[in-house]
């Protein structure tokens, strides 16, 4: 069983930068990675929950090739990736098994998580994962992503990883590059240039310092961090911008240490999730229960079973938000369902072990899992 920790965080979703992770050089970094993948590891045996969100296939795969100069187009990128990514994660799977950790590899594209079913089986994934404490690096599918089809490519691991704290409910995203943080000026440039420590809110001003401060082997420059930011802390996701050179920053940022630019949460997580759920925008169709899953709902915090529905009211596919109703009406919450209103009319009053008989498939035994279900 997983140790319980103290530190005031619990889920972390840590973005190692192209720049951090090659030392600024053409190829990854041996010890740089070593000493971050010790520290994810410390905090993994302490009880925490981590998932690493990183660059550095498109650099592995440049090195591996002897491609000494810039490469311009987007199909000659995705060859990179294509051969960077594997040596990426078997850096990553030899450092991490050195301290007994199992890791899973995730590719991601813009297009999964706009999909609702994608979104839906991304998190699910995600948090079975992070349930099995097994250590899973993302990144961005760069083999199938592409710039010119908008909403397909995040377009950078910032962006990314700011999606993956969202889809996990994280309580801290780290951003950790070659950088301090967020400054007040270009620190390369200007001496004068002061480290801003926190950030309340981010506003046009924000943005204006972020525009000037550039990274020069990374797709994302420091405007992506603070568009980062601007989602996660929007989400309820603490976030940090820090120098990942620094000696045992995961852990002393783990432990709440003011180190680097801190941005706060703008809403409280439990906030920002019923507002997007029980808003009633996406809402498509209604779930009546009977009394007894009505009660595991609210004072169990279980599931919602196929066992446990009546009635079927709307016309809603896998994926959608669904309103959940007691018998006389009133509404319980919502939640994303995992089957849509056909299949339900089917399995509704059955016994989940009867739904691949009944269906010819399945998608699980729940039809709302509680990770995706929010209750008044």
């Amino acid at each position: 069983m997983a140790k319980v920790s103290s530190l005031p965080y619990h889920r972390i979703v840590a973005k190692f930068g192209t720049k951090l992770l090659t030392g600024g050089g053409d190829r990854l970094n041996q010890a740089i990675m070593s000493s971050l993948v010790t520290q994810v590891a410390q905090l993994h045996q302490q009880g925490l929950e981590l998932i690493v969100v990183s660059s550095g296939a498109i650099a592995s795969g440049r090195y591996k090739l002897g491609l000494t100069r810039e490469v311009r187009g987007i199909p000659f990128k995705q060859v990179l990736a294509s051969v960077g990514q594997n040596r990426l994660m078997y850096a990553y799977e030899q450092l991490f098994s050195q301290h007994n950790i199992t890791v899973a590899q995730a590719l991601l594209t813009k297009a999964d998580l706009s999909d609702r079913a994608g979104y839906l089986n991304a998190r699910n994934t995600l948090l079975a994962l992070l349930e099995l404490r097994v250590l899973c690096i993302v990144n961005e599918n760069d083999v199938v992503a592409v710039d010119e089809i908008q909403e397909a490519k995040f377009g950078d691991n910032d962006n990314l990883s700011a999606m993956v704290a969202n889809l996990v409910d994280a309580d801290l995203l780290l951003i950790l590059t070659d950088i301090a943080g967020l400054y007040t000026a270009d620190p390369h440039r200007n001496p004068d240039a002061r480290l801003i420590p926190q950030v309340d809110r981010i506003d046009s001003e924000i943005e204006r310092l972020a525009a000037g401060i550039f990274s020069n082997l990374g797709i994302g420059g420091m405007i992506t961090k603070i568009e980062a930011a601007r989602l996660a802390t929007a989400s309820g996701v603490t976030v940090v911008i820090a120098d990942g050179r620094e000696p045992g920053i995961i852990l002393r940022l783990a432990a709440g240490e003011a180190v680097g630019t801190r941005f706060l949460p703008t809403t409280s997580k439990l906030e920002s999730r019923k507002r997007w759920m029980l808003s009633g925008l996406s809402t498509k169709g209604k779930l009546i229960v009977d009394s007894g899953a009505a009660l595991a709902l609210k004072k169990q915090k279980g599931s919602l079973l196929a066992a446990g529905i009546k009635q079927i009211e709307g016309d809603f596919q896998r994926g959608d938000i669904v309103n959940i109703c007691n018998p006389e009406g009133s509404r319980l919450g919502c939640g994303i369902t995992n089957y849509s209103s056909a299949d339900i009319e089917i399995i509704k009053g059955a016994h989940s072990r009867k739904i691949a008989t009944l269906l010819g498939y399945d998608y699980g035994a729940e039809v709302v899992h509680r990770n995706n279900l929010v209750v008044l």
